[in-house]
């Protein structure tokens, strides 16, 4: 049995989604393919567009045999936390073979080379990295010129540097040669649009065209060919009843956790220095919501995203001393199932015989299977879907009901 992992918001799910589980079971020859997918809250700093749940159903029925949940910790984490998460839940199945991503690269020994000359470090590379800092430049220009002097190989393929889905392959590498890792990484090309590009030409154009359709009609009448029929479906089904979310519907509560916070500062929060933290508290009486706070945080050096990936690091309160207990242990304590499909069991029974983490399918399993950091964590996860539901639950008149995480059942497609 051959297992491939991909590492996904699915925010939300489109053609180029299910071209690359297709692609990715193809190239490593896989028999199942597992999802470590962002929960309610994703990399960029934002709510997804819609709930995890129907998110991950969304997958099983576009080809993927079994979705997991990564810890909200990782999935709002930079690309090293998120990478490094993400890898060890994989990791730590004991089954997965392959991990398949996509990247504007789409030539997995350039991403490589990268990352090994990125892990090593050495000493010329921390000599030209201090002294570009020290000149004033910014963190990726000063780590391109020690890459230019430690690893002039790499000079050639400097580009690769700048393109998003590239530095977060390369910290999947990154990732996996840290661990010492069986699991090999594949990469795909990434088809169509770019990451940023907000068009709608392609068939496989990019998740922010998507949702800034979206926003720009008030419906979906705009994406519908550019989502495989199962996805739109879905979306449709739920659209004015629980989704769309958006990062200024969590503008009053976070404004309202700023304010608590502000006396201590925000320094004990992930990606948040001296610095930010006094910016915080010198604007905070300008507060007009999420995003409008995040444009008036942007600096030169720290961009919107790092900004709103902050920001929701004090909503869910989520605090650095927690981050660095996990790596301390490895990670991550479970594997928390959204879904599977009726035709993977035996692809669970691996999992329970293989792996060095727990399953957790019920959260009433929880107590027997998790204590101190593990059950930290999860309670964590628990939180922000929590926050995530009882805005969903306010914005719309004819949301569900019964949407608690404990009764929540997990998905067999």
């Amino acid at each position: 049995m051959r297992t491939t992992g991909i590492i996904a918001e699915y925010n939300p799910f489109h053609n180029g989604h299910a071209h690359q589980i297709a692609k990715a079971k193809e190239m490593t020859g896989a028999d199942y393919c597992i999802i470590a997918m962002c929960g309610d809250f994703v990399q960029r700093g934002a709510p997804a567009v819609a709930d995890k749940y129907l998110r991950a159903e969304t997958a099983l029925k576009n080809g993927a045999d079994l979705v997991l949940e990564l810890p909200v910790y990782y999935a709002l984490g930079s690309a090293e936390y998120f990478a490094s998460g993400a890898v060890a839940l994989f990791d730590r199945l004991g089954i997965v073979d392959a991990l398949c991503f996509g990247s504007e690269c789409g030539d997995i020994a350039v991403l490589s080379e990268f990352a090994a000359s990125l892990i090593d470090e050495d000493a010329i590379f921390k000599e030209v990295l201090d002294r570009h800092l020290r000149m004033g430049y910014a963190y990726p220009g000063a780590r391109n010129a020690a890459l230019r002097a430690s690893a002039p190989k790499l000079t050639p393929y400097m580009h690769v540097m700048s393109a998003p889905n590239n530095i977060l392959g390369i910290e999947y590498c990154k990732a996996l040669l840290r661990r010492g890792s069986q699991i090999r990484p594949y990469t795909t090309h990434r088809a169509g649009s770019s990451y940023h590009d907000a068009s709608l030409l392609n068939t496989y154009c990019s998740a922010l065209a998507i949702r800034e359709a979206i926003d720009a009609a008030g419906n979906l009448s705009e994406v519908v060919k550019l989502m495989p029929p199962e996805a739109y479906d879905l979306l449709a089904s739920a659209f004015g009843k629980s989704c769309p979310v958006h990062a200024d519907d969590f503008s009053l509560p976070l404004h309202y956790q700023l304010l608590s916070e502000q006396p201590d500062g925000y320094t004990d929060h992930p990606d948040i220095d001296q610095d930010l933290s006094d910016r915080i508290c010198n604007l905070l009486p300008s507060y007009q919501g999420f995003t409008d706070f995040c444009e008036k945080l942007k600096t030169k050096n720290r961009t919107y995203t790092r900004i709103a990936r902050s920001l929701m690091h004090v909503l869910l309160q989520i605090r650095k001393e927690d981050l660095l207990a996990f790596q301390a242990e490895d990670y991550v304590y479970y594997a928390r199932i959204l879904g599977f499909r009726q035709d993977a069991t035996p692809l669970l029974t691996a999992i329970k015989a293989n792996g060095s983490i727990p399953l957790l399918g019920r959260l009433s399993d929880a107590d027997n299977l998790l204590s101190g950091n593990g059950r930290r964590m999860l309670d964590k996860d628990i939180f922000a879907a929590q926050i995530y539901q009882s805005l969903v639950q306010s914005k719309f008149t004819d949301a569900p009901t019964d949407t608690g995480e404990y009764t929540r059942q997990v998905l067999k497609v």
